[in-house]
């Protein structure tokens, strides 16, 4: 247990808040590129339909607790937990805020959960070196940074075929009318998904912190508190939009129809509910990428600006060691005072 002024634990609590909201900042554009891309929604009122929904998967959690697994991850499945100390969190929040707003100013749509993790395993290893990583939860994270894109454009591909083949006697304004409202539908669902994963991550922070400094009674858990605060953070966040980032993963990468937009959008929800239940803090800026190529490719190749693509996926493979060296530095940092 390591001892930590009230003031000082207030502090960190914001600040990792603060980290939330940055990620729904930066990650608005996950919930709502589809929509935004293909005119469904203006761009005003989708910010607001994705906020909404990103705070909706707060009673998601409170109806299947087991969906908690993931705050659980990054608490205690990537550093021991009886290890971390408030100035490896603190490492762990600015390594990631850090990458997050150098991302988010460039446009570049990478990852603020695996920025987290690069954060949380830098200043981990800074603090008590190698020792203190918990292998098995990194290695699922790090498999998941190639599986989950792969598998949301296979799941979007497939969401394609089986529902031209289900619509395949309908007239193309039936089949567009219908489209249209699926769209909106599993964009709400990616938009629950998304604030069910990535709001837990800073859940996991919070708690990691208040049971190192027995602020945390009994096991390892997540106050109620603390998920809802989360929740807010990421739904604040996500109402003040994210306008680069939009525009990348909604209209550079390809063009889309309603019908692209409703496959990539439910294979993407897929993809991420199914990380949530496994505990896995999967990237959701990197499942709705692969989702949206994937839309894509079920067109054409060529339909996809392989280019802007290849730009983001290079995004992805720098965002943990980059984030991992901030963290690593800025711990090293408090160690001067």
């Amino acid at each position: 247990m390591h001892e930590i002024a009230l003031p000082l634990l207030v502090g960190l609590v914001i600040l990792a808040l603060a980290f939330d909201f940055l990620n729904g900042l930066h990650d608005a554009a996950n919930s709502i590129a589809t929509v935004v891309a293909t005119r469904l929604l203006k761009p005003v009122h989708a910010v607001l339909f994705a906020a909404f929904f990103n705070f909706a998967a707060y009673f998601l959690s409170l109806a299947f607790p087991a969906l908690h697994k993931v705050a659980e991850t990054i608490g205690a499945g990537l550093i021991d937990k009886d290890l971390v100390t408030p100035a490896v969190v603190f490492g762990a929040l600015v390594g990631a805020m850090f990458w997050n707003i150098v991302t988010w100013i460039k446009g570049i749509p990478s990852s603020s959960s695996h920025a987290l993790v690069g954060g949380i395993v830098g200043a981990g290893v800074a603090h008590a070196g190698f020792e203190g990583i918990q292998w098995s939860g990194l290695n699922k994270t790090v498999i998941a940074i190639f599986l989950s894109p792969m598998l949301g454009m296979v799941l979007a591909m497939i969401v394609m075929l089986l529902s031209s083949w289900a619509l395949r006697r309908a007239t193309a304004r039936t089949a567009e009318k219908s489209f249209r409202a699926l769209h909106l539908v599993s964009s709400a669902a990616y938009s629950i998904s998304h604030g069910l994963n990535d709001a837990q991550k800073t859940m996991g922070i919070i708690a990691v912190l208040l049971y190192s400094t027995g602020y945390l009674s009994g096991e390892f858990h997540v106050p109620h508190w603390v998920a809802f605060a989360c929740y807010v953070a990421i739904a604040m966040g996500t109402l003040s939009g994210g306008w680069k980032i939009i525009e990348t993963m909604g209209g550079r990468i390809t063009k889309l129809s309603h019908h692209q937009g409703f496959a990539a959008s439910s294979g993407g929800s897929i993809m991420v509910f199914t990380a949530s239940l496994l505990g896995i803090p999967v990237s959701t800026t990197h499942t709705i990428t692969g989702s949206i190529i994937g839309a894509g490719v079920s067109r054409r190749a060529s339909a996809v600006r392989w280019g802007v693509a290849g730009n983001v996926i290079s995004a992805w493979f720098i965002t943990i060691p980059a984030a991992a060296a901030v963290g690593a530095l800025f711990y090293s940092l408090t160690r001067l005072f």
